[in-house]
């Protein structure tokens, strides 16, 4: 037991709370010592009273050394688990996930699985003596690193089950924020140097020889101040990219109905239609079911996906441009055998441009960071698709885009529908839909 408590310090600020109930019990059975068996030794009580508070035996009933529920720590490590902070699982003696602690399933949920077979996770059980330390990195279904400490338990007694302690330690959002920067170093600075070194040239020109022009200074003021506008665009988008990146391991918990969401895009989207003979028109299908989603996270996906057809729609000379989005529910288990989704149900919402449509060479590509279909006269920052694949795979959705040359483009999300005793946007409990 006491290898047990040194073994509940990777628990952090749950160490505290497990001496302190320990404590406690400790003195209670210190004050029944007319209980006591005569062959028991002040260390034995001490031992007793710590495995009392995880085991569910009657009270005042001692244990004696020889019994299993005192020498098998997965007798009473379960209990002791539970009531720590931390992320903290148990290996059986054969290397399996014997239990997990309420911490641990909600933090991890289905990827325990994966952190418990993953190859770095099983070496090192396979060659611990005592304590030691790796590193987890899972890529499907999002990218999530895990810290995994472990401490192998002896037991008591020959004969006895031995099992492992392990600690798991979240350090996607740290991991995120590392990559984040060596993206910024490697392509944004390559980015910014465009618009920088359009800004110096227009600058010594107006130093120099257009000093006393005043058509040539208005003409490069302008040019400046849209220079400028991309490099804010830019930077904006990475601000956001990086927290979208930081939180994608977290699925969404809140429980929506998706078609307010998508007229609250619409509506946020109308300013770009000004001045342009763009038809844009939004078709809501009835009985929608509720998805589980981060509203304003759905919002900018949907801001990126108009914003992308409203742009490149007017592409085809003698055509009038044309976005239509629409919101429907995604077809049940019995929707055919091609049916795109990964299961029944859901919420499936389409935005479809008339515009010159890309070509199916590069639509791989589209949804990586600063990539730019070539050729195309509109160009935006190359990180709009890329956040929107982002917040999809947060969401344990997905993204699929068709296109074809002079026809258009369509971009489809699909979500997954909203899990039973949901919370709605209050936090409260709701009802299955």
């Amino acid at each position: 037991m006491h290898d047990l408590l040194a073994c509940v310090v990777l628990g952090g600020g749950g160490y505290a709370l497990t001496r302190a109930v320990v404590s406690r019990a400790v003195r209670w059975y210190r004050g029944r010592k007319d209980d006591v068996p005569p062959d028991m030794t002040p260390r034995d009580m001490e031992e007793d009273a710590q495995a009392a508070i995880v085991t569910d035996r009657p009270a005042g009933r001692l244990l004696r050394r020889d019994d299993p529920a005192r020498v098998d720590p997965l007798a009473t490590l379960p209990h002791m688990l539970d009531l720590l902070p931390g992320a903290c699982i148990v290996f059986g003696p054969r290397g399996d996930l014997a239990h997990a602690s309420t911490s641990a399933r909600d933090m991890f949920g289905d990827t325990l699985g994966a952190i418990v077979r993953h190859p770095a996770t099983q070496q090192v059980l396979e060659q611990l003596s005592t304590t030691a330390e790796t590193t987890v990195t899972l890529d499907v279904p999002v990218r999530r690193v895990v810290r995994v400490l472990l401490r192998r338990i002896a037991p008591s007694v020959p004969g006895a089950r031995g099992v492992v302690v392990a600690l798991l330690e979240d350090r996607t959002g740290q991991d995120a924020l590392d990559r984040m920067r060596g993206d910024f170093v490697a392509h944004a600075s390559h980015e910014l140097r465009t618009p920088l070194a359009a800004l110096s040239g227009f600058i010594e020109t107006l130093r120099g020889p257009a000093a006393n022009d005043a058509p040539a200074r208005a003409r490069f003021l302008g040019i400046m101040a849209g220079q400028a506008e991309r490099m804010l665009r830019l930077l904006d988008r990475l601000s956001y990219l990086s927290r979208v990146q930081m939180v994608e391991h977290q699925r969404p918990r809140t429980r929506i109905d998706i078609a307010p969401v998508v007229a609250r895009a619409m509506d946020e989207a109308r300013p770009l239609l000004e001045g342009a003979d763009i038809t844009c028109a939004l078709d809501v299908a009835p009985g929608i079911g509720p998805v589980m989603a981060d509203a304003d996270q759905i919002v900018q996906v949907m801001l990126n996906l108009v914003g992308n057809a409203i742009r490149y729609a007017p592409g085809v000379a003698g055509r009038r441009a044309r976005v239509d989005v629409t919101v429907a529910n995604a077809p049940g288990r019995d929707g055919g055998a091609h049916a795109p989704w990964p299961c029944g149900g859901g919420v499936v919402v389409c935005v479809r441009d008339n515009g010159p449509g890309i070509p199916a060479r590069y639509l791989p590509r589209v949804t990586e960071q600063f990539y730019r279909v070539p050729g195309q006269v509109q160009q935006g920052t190359g990180l709009g698709l890329a956040i929107v694949k982002h917040i999809v795979d947060r969401h344990g959705g997905r993204l699929q885009i068709e296109s074809r040359e002079g026809e258009g483009t369509a971009c489809t999300l699909w979500l997954p529908p909203a899990e039973d005793g949901a919370r709605d946007r209050r936090g409260g409990a709701v009802a299955a839909a």
